[in-house]
């Protein structure tokens, strides 16, 4: 792990794995996540030419909270690491909650960014020809229900979810987010990998070591306005969705590829909501090539 002082006196954590001469390849993690959260086989990762870049979102890990932040203010984080690794140019990937972050990057950074990619990303709230919440496992439902109830509600609901989820992985990893889940049959084989199951280990603990808050305040800037345009994207985006995902439901994917304007859309037809190690190197890899 390495800090970075930030203007105000904010502490953001990151790391740097990988190929140290390779091209820089900034990943950013799910609701919840850190910093933890990469392929964890960095010989391979070596190997693909890999320099991935991973960091604490506020509230995560070892960062401090920014409080009120949206999802936009993630620019000036990831400009911070940038500079601090010496990546001047890089790419970007983003899962899950790290999808709007993406986007949000691609869309501020484009004389840095050569391009990005956007993994079963949520499409944003309240926008014309998407009915956010259909399709999406009421467990889910539940969590963002919480969050339009309030930060006090929230908070304490997720301060119980956490200490479950970390008491569930420190068992069965593939049990991290417990039995009432009707999670893809492609999901719960990622889940068995001995790779994934290592790694949800590690950074299942580590996103809350100091409490919810950054889980807290992801789910709250998924609600609000992101605070830029889809339309300011000028730079090449893929998005990417699996159809059985009951976490980000498809039509969230389908929705952001008729919306971002540089887009290239890729459905998986049998795929839910994550993505198996073999395939998340290969992902990695292609961000490489030259744009």
């Amino acid at each position: 792990m390495e800090s970075i002082e930030l203007p105000g006196g904010r502490q953001l954590a990151y790391a740097v794995w990988g190929d140290v001469a390779g091209f820089p390849v900034f990943a950013l993690h799910g609701t919840p996540g850190c910093r933890l959260n990469r392929y964890p086989d960095e010989q391979r990762l070596s190997a693909a030419g890999v320099r991935l870049i991973t960091y604490d979102r506020p509230g995560y890990g070892r960062s401090d909270r920014h409080l009120g932040r949206g999802v936009v203010s993630c620019v000036e984080d990831v400009e911070a690491v940038a500079d601090a690794v010496g990546a001047d140019r890089f790419a970007v990937s983003g899962s899950s909650g790290g999808g709007p972050h993406a986007l949000a990057i691609a869309a501020r950074m484009p004389d840095r960014v050569s391009r990005a990619r956007c993994l079963v990303s949520l499409a944003p709230y309240g926008v014309p020809g998407l009915d956010w919440f259909a399709g999406m496992d009421p467990e889910n439902v539940k969590e963002f229900g919480w969050a339009l109830a309030g930060e006090d509600e929230l908070h304490r609901q997720l301060t119980r979810e956490a200490a479950e989820m970390v008491a569930r992985v420190a068992v069965d990893p593939a049990k991290a987010l417990g039995d009432d889940w009707e999670l893809a049959e492609s999901d719960q084989i990622v889940l068995a990998s001995p790779l994934v199951q290592r790694v949800m280990r590690e950074a299942v603990p580590e996103a809350v070591a100091q409490g919810v808050w950054g889980w807290v305040d992801d789910d709250l800037a998924f609600l609000r306005p992101w605070g830029f345009e889809l339309t300011e994207i000028s730079v090449p985006v893929e998005i990417r969705y699996g159809v059985q995902d009951v976490l980000v439901p498809a039509q969230h994917g389908r929705w952001l590829g008729e919306n971002v304007p540089t887009a290239s859309v890729v459905v998986e037809a049998g795929e839910g909501h994550l993505t198996d190690p073999a395939t998340v190197l290969d992902l990695l890899r292609s961000l490489t090539a030259p744009a």
